[in-house]
């Protein structure tokens, strides 16, 4: 059995959740499996005896699943990096070099992320590109872009470039901008509300049900994806599998999932050149709007269900044999 061990819960709504109820569902029937929050995991020990292999999600906040793990047993550890371990934990925290250190196998989200670990642990990472199932999309408006905001309200996620962008094009009405995403930070809750009043065509829909999020995201023409470090952002193959064009910030974990000659670039912070894009594409969809269309259209191979479950069981066949 596979013990997939998670920092978040269902309630959380986020990508660490959704990828390890994911992988749960994709490696059956040929590995049983159970998916738990590190609470959870830690508060009952009898959920570890039942596994063969741990798979950990953060090598972080995963720390004290993993020395538990390792403690009572000798048995593989998998190691799945996030953004915020590749580009920030494993360089200054020693707990996430911990995890790597005793890691049997390490697991990044998209290919850029290999070069980013130190070279004595390469050897033994793979990359496994996440997936889900294309959706068609929905009849769009012709009259105007309905460009979409889906991340959390925190740091990381950077949405003062996007706040500041829409800012920029207040009442033009070639657009409509909404913003999906929970209130993690006080403040990033108070400027979105505050941008809400100020500007008409701009909506702050907070948290919403990812089946909605799904729903939204089939009848929006573009998404905008700010973050400052991302492992692999589950919201951009979502994007591309819905028919959406994505405008993300030049960053390893956006170019390792869109490809390095991709047109939607913008630097990481710079609202000017969002609003630039955001400009040029509702002023020539038939060209610039079409070719990253196109573009996108041309990734989505690359989030295949079948491609990631065939990864995956390759990846706990090599351990457990």
């Amino acid at each position: 059995m596979a013990l997939i061990v998670c920092p978040a819960s269902r309630d959380d709504n986020n990508g660490n959740w959704r990828t390890a109820e994911r992988w749960a569902r994709l490696i059956d029937p040929d590995w049983a499996s159970a998916v738990v929050s590190i609470r959870d995991c830690l508060a009952d020990p009898a959920i570890m005896a039942r596994a063969d292999v741990l798979v950990a999600l953060h090598a972080k906040r995963s720390a004290a699943a993993i020395d538990a793990w390792c403690a009572a047993r000798d048995s593989p550890v998998v190691v799945v990096m996030t953004g915020t371990d590749l580009y920030r934990d494993i360089l200054i925290d020693t707990h996430a070099q911990g995890s790597l250190a005793v890691a049997a196998r390490l697991v990044v989200l998209q290919p850029l992320g290999l070069a980013q670990l130190p070279e004595r642990w390469r050897d033994k990472a793979r990359s496994i590109m996440q997936s889900t199932a294309l959706r068609r999309p929905a009849r769009r408006a012709a009259r105007h872009l309905r460009v979409l905001m889906v991340g959390h309200l925190r740091p990381e996620k950077s949405p003062e470039t996007w706040f500041d962008a829409v800012g920029s094009l207040a009442g033009d009405r070639r657009f409509r901008f909404d913003h999906i995403g929970a209130e993690f930070d006080v403040a990033l809750g108070d400027e979105a509300r505050a941008l809400q009043r100020a500007v008409p065509n701009f909506r702050y829909l907070g948290g919403r049900p990812y089946p909605e999020v799904r729903r939204r995201m089939q009848s929006a023409h573009l998404l905008v994806h700010c973050s400052r470090l991302e492992g692999g952002a589950h919201v951009i193959m979502e994007a591309v599998c819905s028919g959406m064009a994505v405008l993300a910030s030049r960053i390893d974990g956006n170019v390792g999932m869109l490809g390095m000659d991709y047109a939607g670039y913008f630097p990481w912070g710079d609202a000017t050149a969002l609003a630039a894009l955001l400009d040029h594409c509702a002023s020539d969809r038939d060209g610039m709007l079409c070719e990253l269309n196109a573009q996108c259209a041309n990734r989505a191979t690359l989030f295949e269900p079948e491609r990631e479950r065939r990864a995956l069981l390759d990846l706990l066949d090599e351990l457990v044999p």
